[in-house]
């Protein structure tokens, strides 16, 4: 029985150290954004469906936004159509942007939504299209002076969260793919899933927009030094994004957004860690990169507890 006893304490001590987030996050809304390895490799798939399934059964309302640029790649080689960039963006012809629509709500999409079905009735899939959720125009990037044509690459002009809030008012977790109709053409989008998730993320006065990466976080003095910065306050972000590397800005610009717009808190977490979600939300350390709105202090960047 002492044996027993024994260990079976650690797991105990776990549950209660969850209890007070457990209480000031219980009916929030929280915004997820799914990307980088935790796409792709299947164990990490596996514990990310089992993360939102215990923030919904813990009382929590998860809503989770994703792209899918790697699959999208495959299907565009496959199809022998060529991926070009400019700005750092997919240049996204008509017959790209089908195959774009096609991999997110068809094939990346339906997975994750068949992976947190798993669990009971819970996840309904969606896109941006859906009951005029997200709305766009076409987005024209700067190059050099000159506004380029990019094709079907959209900006957001309105957010509709009436459809996303009915479902989570009926206890299901929306699965949202970060495609959009335009408002001016008619024509379907593709809008940055980052961007889509901060942009949600206010328009659902969610208590927390959470970016998974495959990075611990944001460092303090990279490439010298591979320090996080465990928490920092929307200026100071704002003073740090001309330094970031292409792939964290519009991830930083989105917990930017956010933070600047209702939401109480927005972090980047390491998507490579199983169950970052969890260690995130419940524990007393954290990992990653935390945002908070001016006025609510950070570190000077040495982590600690938060």
């Amino acid at each position: 029985m002492s044996t027993r006893k024994h260990t079976a304490l650690p797991k105990a001590q776990t549950l209660i150290e969850a209890l007070p987030w457990l209480t000031r996050h219980h009916g929030k809304t929280v915004v997820i954004k799914f990307g980088g390895n935790a796409m792709v490799d299947e164990e990490l798939k596996a514990a990310f469906a089992q993360d939102v399934v215990f923030l919904r059964q813990s009382g929590l309302k998860p809503v989770v936004v994703h792209g899918g640029g790697p699959q999208i790649s495959a299907q565009l080689d496959k199809q022998g159509l060529v991926s070009e960039f400019k700005a750092g963006l997919r240049v996204t012809t008509p017959e790209a942007m089908d195959v774009v629509r096609m991999v997110l709500a068809g094939q990346v999409q339906r997975e994750l939504v068949g992976l947190l079905n798993q669990h009971g009735p819970l996840a309904v899939g969606m896109t941006g299209e859906d009951a005029h959720t997200i709305t766009a125009t076409q987005h024209r990037p700067e190059i050099d002076g000159e506004l380029v044509d990019i094709g079907r690459v959209g900006q957001i002009t309105a957010i509709d969260p009436g459809a996303i809030q009915a479902l989570l008012d009926d206890g299901r977790i929306p699965v949202i793919s970060s495609i959009a109709r335009s408002q001016d053409d008619g024509h379907v989008y593709n809008v940055n899933a980052d961007t889509a998730a901060a942009a949600l993320a206010a328009a659902l006065g969610a208590e927390t927009l959470m970016v998974l990466t495959d990075v611990e976080g944001l460092y303090e003095d990279w490439p010298n030094s591979d320090d996080v910065i465990s928490k920092l306050t929307a200026s100071q972000l704002e003073k740090l994004l001309p330094e970031l590397s292409s792939g964290m800005v519009p991830k930083m610009e989105g917990c930017l957004f956010a933070v600047r717009n209702g939401v109480n808190t927005a972090r980047v977490i390491d998507g490579r860690v199983q169950h970052s979600i969890l260690l995130e939300i419940f524990t007393d350390e954290g990992i990653g990169t935390m945002v908070v709105p001016d006025g609510q202090g950070a570190t000077d960047g040495q982590g600690g507890a938060r």
